[in-house]
């Protein structure tokens, strides 16, 4: 199963990332997240990267013409984005580029997630104003009735990510703050522990790969 590591920084947590077996690195280009790096320094982190990691951009609520400036600037592989973008807005972008984030809060927010064409679903909590890396855990029940391919996010740590493994059964996932020693900070051993564990509970698993290069899309 694909793993992507989010909300990196620094090149030496994304390398700790690609060493113990991340598909995926996310950049958060949104201001406000306590986990935000500047475009100029994420170029210069995607330079040092191994080839074969994906990249992708996280962006909430930002212009197109920023996003797709970004993207070209920074080498990205990926967009994710995190805020309110419509279906429409996503449809700007080539679909298998795109991955687009929910809250699912309600017993109708699954059936709407049919409307965006894009390779997948992430899944994730909001809190007080933050699009993402709160801390807290997604809605698994709404979760499991998505019709569309699911990247499971929010609050996994090394306590709960079997569990949301097995109820969810997401094509892949995306830790953030379960592996961190503040915001912003990755710990090499809690990235490490965190993969071991999603690695044996997975292998020989068959998800489709979300994750792929720009070249692949």
């Amino acid at each position: 199963m694909q793993v992507k590591i989010c909300g990196i920084t620094n090149l030496e947590d994304a390398l700790f990332a690609a060493q113990y077996g991340a598909a995926a690195l996310g950049f958060i280009f949104y201001p406000p997240s306590p986990r935000f790096v500047a475009p100029q320094k994420a170029r210069d982190i995607i330079a040092g990267l191994p080839a074969h990691l994906v990249k992708v951009g996280v962006f909430v609520n930002e212009k197109k013409d920023v996003i797709d400036r970004i993207f070209e600037d920074c080498r990205l592989d990926m967009l994710q984005l995190h805020g309110d973008e419509s279906p429409a807005f996503c449809r700007q972008f080539p679909g298998r580029r795109i991955i687009k984030a929910l809250e699912l809060k309600s017993d109708g927010d699954p059936d709407q997630a049919a409307a965006f064409e894009t390779a997948a679903i992430l899944v994730d909590a909001r809190q007080a104003g933050l699009y993402g890396g709160t801390g807290r855990t997604a809605n698994w029940e709404l979760a499991c009735r998505m019709p569309r391919p699911v990247i499971l996010s929010g609050g996994l740590t090394e306590d709960n990510v079997l569990d949301g493994l097995r109820k969810v059964k997401p094509v892949a996932l995306d830790i953030n703050s379960g592996v961190e020693e503040r915001p912003g900070k990755k710990n090499a051993a809690k990235i490490a522990r965190m993969m071991q564990i999603i690695q044996q509970e997975t292998a020989g698993d068959a998800s489709p790969q979300i994750f792929v290069r720009r070249e692949q899309q």
